[in-house]
């Protein structure tokens, strides 16, 4: 049996040997007993990392953890960990170059978008969609190998949008359903949706949450209405 002990509620260490056990009994109450097979478990599971912060970096970190923004270090890591996978960060040239596969990308406030599209005649908001749902299918399936026309691809393109900031996506029978999107004109973000999945769509909704129904799919270049 190998003894398992701690100082506080916190700690938690496994008595190597007897001698070990001998000094720390002074120390350390002990809490409860393990078999010997799930501490060689326990060491072929998991893999510990030491990660030296200066004192600027710690700080800050304690002063997250304090303001309740994160819960920890473990979980601020794996975040971390996660945001840059997703957001392709290894690929950046920071500061300033930023992509995701072939895409360059920028953070844009999306004030800066609206007034991009006041100066687009209304009767074009549809077509100026599907030129970017256009580009958007091509960027992801060179880039992530995703081909949004498969509905079998869907809910990773739709996770993929969430990852880029275009707002929460569902799919609901045949219905799309938008939550705070990042795009506010609903005839613009219809016609980028179409030509990503390549299908036809009409607005139920005209202010967010959105909601598309999925008419038909329609094959590629065919986008007459």
């Amino acid at each position: 049996m190998v003894v398992r002990y701690a100082c506080s509620e916190s700690d938690d260490f496994s008595l190597l040997d007897a001698k070990t056990y001998k000094i720390c009994c002074e120390k350390y109450s002990v809490c409860e007993e393990v078999p010997t097979t799930y501490k060689e478990k326990e060491k072929e599971s998991v893999k510990r990392t030491t990660i030296i912060l200066d004192e600027e970096e710690r700080r800050y970190i304690d002063s997250l953890i304090k303001d309740g923004k994160e819960p920890g270090i473990k979980p601020l890591v794996s975040k971390m960990l996660d945001i840059y996978r997703s957001m392709m960060i290894y690929d950046w040239r920071f500061p300033g170059e930023y992509y995701c596969g072939v895409s360059r990308v920028a953070f844009v406030n999306v004030e800066l978008i609206n007034i991009l599209l006041q100066f687009i005649p209304e009767q074009k908001w549809r077509d100026v969609g599907q030129k970017l749902g256009e580009a958007a299918r091509i960027s992801m399936e060179a880039t992530l190998n995703l081909e949004a026309s498969n509905k079998e691809s869907w809910p990773d393109v739709l996770k993929r949008l969430r990852v880029q900031g275009f707002g929460d996506f569902y799919v609901r029978d045949k219905y799309l359903v938008i939550k705070a999107p990042f795009v506010n004109n609903y005839e613009v973000l219809c016609g980028f949706l179409e030509n990503l999945f390549d299908i036809r769509m009409e607005p139920r909704t005209m202010n967010p949450p959105f909601v598309f129904e999925v008419i038909t799919k329609v094959l590629s270049g065919d986008k007459t209405k």
